[in-house]
């Protein structure tokens, strides 16, 4: 039998944040299996633990949703690592993800990663169509959406108030046009935003992907702060996120163009073996 681990990621406290189940020794398992497991969890993603293939790393890590392998996420990136220090690995780490090596260190159930992969815009969705997507009125739009990754892509869009914010519903007939429109690895993944009173505040929705609503995406986050970065020139601060949902989170990121650092808290909350 596999034994696996459930961490809480992003957050200190115990039910908060977004759920992640770690496989720490998963070289035992099929291929077929992987994605079954996944599906099984059904968190918004699993990571699965294999041994490096440069043994000067720490380790290999497999991400995947309930519906697909992402070569990089953030919640999974930061939970896996405070888990491998756990086990004894580490401060110091680099894990192997689809999207290269990435450095790491994880202490005392708190980690962060950097990373420098380029900054792609992938396009500028259709406002109207986001707007459905999202539920809103167009004009609660303070910028136009933007596709955007660091090797997964989201779409961004500022809001004007936090309350737009919480007031969002999302249509998922309007997820099934975008992902036909603007297809990419996750299906018209949205991260809707809003800056107030000096925070950041953002949901994400995904709901093709098996993801209605996440409570804290890290890769997302790394994202809007190389976007921020890219256009202020530096950006530092916590993205607070799934507030809107009952498991609030807080996704610490520092960017400058072409380097963005995220970092967050992670607490075990269960373990057990798969049979």
């Amino acid at each position: 039998m596999t034994g696996y681990l459930v961490y809480d990621v992003f957050t200190g406290q115990k039910y908060g944040g977004n759920q992640l189940a770690v496989v720490p020794q998963a070289a035992g398992l099929s291929e077929g299996d992987l994605q079954q497991i996944a599906r099984e969890f059904n968190f918004s993603e699993t990571s699965f633990v294999f041994p490096p293939e440069d043994p000067a790393h720490t380790a290999r890590v497999r991400i995947f949703t309930p519906t697909m392998e992402l070569p990089f996420a953030g919640h999974p990136t930061i939970g896996t690592a405070v888990a491998l220090a756990a086990l004894g690995h580490g401060p110091d780490m680099v894990l192997e993800l689809g999207v290269g090596p990435l450095a790491a260190h994880a202490a005392d159930g708190h980690a962060q990663f950097t990373t420098e992969v380029p900054l792609e815009r992938v396009a500028a969705p259709d406002p109207a169509l986001v707007a459905r997507a999202l539920g809103m009125a167009e004009d609660r739009m303070k910028s136009l959406p933007v596709m955007a990754s660091l090797g997964v892509a989201f779409t961004f869009t500022e809001l004007d108030s936090r309350e737009a914010l919480a007031e969002l519903q999302p249509d998922v007939a309007a997820f099934r046009e975008g992902a036909a429109a603007y297809p990419s690895g996750l299906d018209f993944a949205q991260f809707a935003w809003v800056e107030a009173g000096g925070r950041i505040h953002a949901r994400m929705f995904a709901p093709l992907d098996e993801m209605p609503e996440d409570p804290a995406t890290g890769s997302a986050a790394a994202t809007l702060a190389a976007l921020l970065a890219e256009a202020r020139g530096v950006y530092a601060g916590t993205i607070h996120q799934g507030e809107d949902m009952g498991r609030p989170s807080q996704i610490g990121v520092d960017a400058v163009p072409g380097r963005v650092t995220v970092s967050g808290e992670a607490v075990k909350v269960m373990e057990g073996r798969l049979t």
